[in-house]
């Protein structure tokens, strides 16, 4: 018989969870796998096979046996091995024991603890079907379960109830039991196309059995690839296309085991309600893919993927059809109701939802939020009432039926009732905009006043919660502060908004007064601090350049402009010129640092003996006056090629100059150079750190 053959483990249940179905088929393959490879057992490929009713692995080529190898273990002391007559100890007889030798076969091994007892051993190789049970037994009960259950009288716990189990080596039965389940070489196809037992002959043959006999297609990637190209086409047959959101894509291809997609319809009546909220309801309750004309718009037509082959697929549609309408009536109930009210009347329901207790209603928070937009708005050239009138309503969408029955609807739901209320469609806009970015690479807010209610409503829970002493705290951060922050950062970033964030964090402490302890601003600045050196390390910029920029604190101020250094620092360190430009730096950094006292503020021309000191003194006085203009327009790049020029006049003076002579007035007039030159980088960053 052959020393390679296909292992397949195969755990059949009830429905399993499907949310969590891919995590239960990875971890079980994983396991499975690392046990096998340690174990020294080579094999080819390994598929993984996940659907409602089974988790099942397929190691194809898999040795039937491990090598013989030499195994290594270590002993007591032998200091404690032996008395001071030199006769063995416990301890020596103990562990020769263990090993199977006598104490005068083992060997002594120097340490970098002392001199230890040592055995050689020869370990024979187990046979697969040896190993295969306890390797299973220990996967399977290493499985991310949050919750397990019993079932029946039985005392064992799974997440659902098991009812079968296949262990086949080739074409062999590795017996062993499992979940009160005994392995064989049985098992079950569709419950209702093929419910009877499948008898597998060999461990290989597992997918194109179980498709052929059992109308199954294990394989959870070929099922949810199956399922998207029925869809589309199901879509495109109905004039238009389906919208396909990979989440409920996965979700739906672990609820089937024979994916058959169907086209229904609803009233048309419907979509005069938001088709976010249309969609879902589809989505979220009924596992429907919705249907999208060219313009992105919703129509009438809903795709549900069916688990049987219905000889009148009519019947099945006609029943999604009854099922999905009084779901789509609710959401039009209310949105009717909604439209009743204007977003006023709507907002007043907010000072009874408690924001946070020490800071108040959700109505004082919008009152703070107004405020705050308004400022910003000024500040970026947008509409400062609209914002302050965007502000005050953007939660009050909060206190709508539609939201409270559809949680993901906020802020959209403000966008519409806005708009049907007939006001301004920049404050429709802001509504929606209100909550963007949402998660990393989300969209941004594209309106003046969408910018100003975001950055306004962020900043002012991140000073809020930060003054009452809820800081984040590894990875608790249940106010979504990190997220926020760079939200906040992007926001100025992206948007190319001039503005001073430290600013904008003590204006918004000023609104909290007598709410928060006013002292904790500068902790949540720091806490920004924190997120420009994520926000960069994620575009890939080096630390040590992150650093020399946070170093500035005018800079961390103002996030555009941390931005135009940061880019222009990276550039820099790229050139020949940099490493030796940090390297002086650094070194003038030190020097300074152990001055007593701070060197003269002006540079004596008479004062100056070298040529060096001469020609360097020129060229940084002529260096301040080329670069001021450079630096007005932010132009940091241009700057730092500006100052590259410095390398060689900086070089040669340090080869030649004793900066700290004897003489006090000349010793002052070279400290007061260095500083000069000093300052002329920290205009831009504290290149100094670029060594680190």
């Amino acid at each position: 018989m052959s020393q390679q053959r296909d292992l397949l483990i195969e755990l059949g249940t009830e429905e399993l969870p499907p949310k969590a179905l891919p995590a239960l088929s990875a971890a079980l393959t994983e396991e499975l796998v690392r046990q096998l490879d340690d174990a020294g057992l080579g094999h080819g490929a390994v598929e993984s096979f996940a659907a409602p009713r089974r988790l099942a692995v397929l190691v194809r080529d898999l040795e039937a046996r491990q090598p013989d190898r030499q195994v290594e273990r270590l002993g007591p002391a032998v200091q404690a091995a032996f008395d001071k007559d030199g006769n063995p100890t416990k301890a020596a007889e103990g562990f020769a024991a263990s090993v199977g030798l006598t104490v005068d076969q083992l060997d002594r091994q120097q340490t970098d603890k002392g001199e230890r007892l040592f055995a050689r051993l020869e370990e024979s190789g187990r046979a697969v079907t040896e190993l295969v049970p306890e390797f299973v037994t220990q996967a399977v009960n290493k499985l991310p379960i949050p919750k397990r259950m019993r079932w029946g009288r039985r005392k064992v716990q799974f997440v659902r109830p098991a009812h079968w189990l296949v262990a086949l080596f080739g074409t062999e039965v590795i017996e062993f039991e499992l979940l009160d389940q005994q392995a064989g070489r049985a098992s079950y196809g569709h419950r209702f196309h093929a419910p009877d037992a499948i008898e597998l002959a060999e461990a290989g043959d597992y997918a194109t059995r179980l498709e052929q006999d059992g109308k199954v297609i294990a394989d959870f990637a070929r099922r949810r690839e199956l399922i998207r190209q029925q869809a589309e086409k199901a879509g495109r047959d109905a004039g238009g296309e389906a919208r396909i959101d990979d989440d409920l894509l996965d979700e739906v291809t672990a609820l089937v085991e024979w994916p058959v997609a169907l086209a229904g319809r609803f009233d048309e009546d419907f979509l005069r309600v938001p088709q976010e909220a249309l969609i879902s309801a589809m989505e979220e309750h009924q596992k429907y893919f919705s249907v999208l004309d060219a313009n992105g718009k919703l129509t009438p037509t809903f795709i549900t993927i069916s688990n049987i082959q219905s000889r009148d697929p009519q019947q099945v549609i006609a029943g999604n059809e009854k099922v999905i309408r009084p779901r789509l009536a609710d959401a039009a109930f209310f949105y009717d109701n909604d439209c009743k009210k204007p977003l006023e009347q709507h907002a007043q329901g907010l000072a009874q939802v408690v924001f946070q207790q020490r800071l108040g209603t959700l109505a004082d928070k919008c009152e703070r939020i107004g405020a705050l937009a308004g400022v910003i708005a000024n500040r970026i050239g947008g509409d400062e009432q609209l914002a302050r009138r965007a502000g005050a309503l953007c939660k009050a969408d909060l206190n709508s039926e539609m939201v409270y029955e559809f949680d993901t609807m906020q802020g959209i739901m403000g966008y519409y009732l806005a708009r049907n209320e007939g006001l301004p469609d920049e404050l429709a806009e802001a509504l929606h905009e209100q909550y963007l970015p949402r998660f990393a690479g989300d969209s941004l807010p594209r309106t003046r006043t969408g910018q100003a209610v975001s950055l306004a409503d962020k900043i002012d829970t991140l000073v809020g919660i930060f003054g009452i002493g809820q800081t984040p705290s590894g990875t608790k951060d249940p106010y979504a502060l990190r997220r926020a922050t760079l939200g906040i950062l992007r926001i100025i970033i992206e948007g190319g908004l001039d503005l001073d964030l430290r600013d904008l964090l003590t204006q918004a402490a000023e609104q909290l007064e007598g709410r928060i302890d006013a002292g904790q601003v500068d902790e949540a600045f720091e806490f920004v601090k924190g997120r420009y050196r994520a926000m960069y390390q994620e575009q890939g910029i080096a630390t040590p350049v992150i650093l020399s920029v946070l170093a500035i604190d005018d800079a961390c101020r103002r996030p555009l402009d941390f931005d135009r250094r940061v880019k222009a620092v990276a550039a820099f360190r790229q050139r020949e010129e940099a490493a030796a430009l940090a390297a002086a730096n650094k070194r003038v950094s030190n020097i300074l640092a152990k001055l007593d006292e701070a060197p003269p503020e002006e540079i004596d021309g008479a004062l100056l003996e070298d040529e060096a000191e001469q020609t360097l003194t020129n060229l940084v006085v002529d260096a301040y006056e080329r670069s001021e203009p450079l630096l007005e327009a932010g132009d940091y790049e241009a700057v730092l090629a500006l100052l590259a020029e410095l390398r060689e006049p900086v070089d040669a003076f340090f080869d030649t100059v004793m900066v700290m002579a004897e003489d006090p007035a000349v010793r002052g007039n070279r400290l007061a150079l260095l500083s000069f030159l000093r300052d002329l980088f920290l205009n831009v960053a504290d290149i100094s750190l670029l060594q680190e």
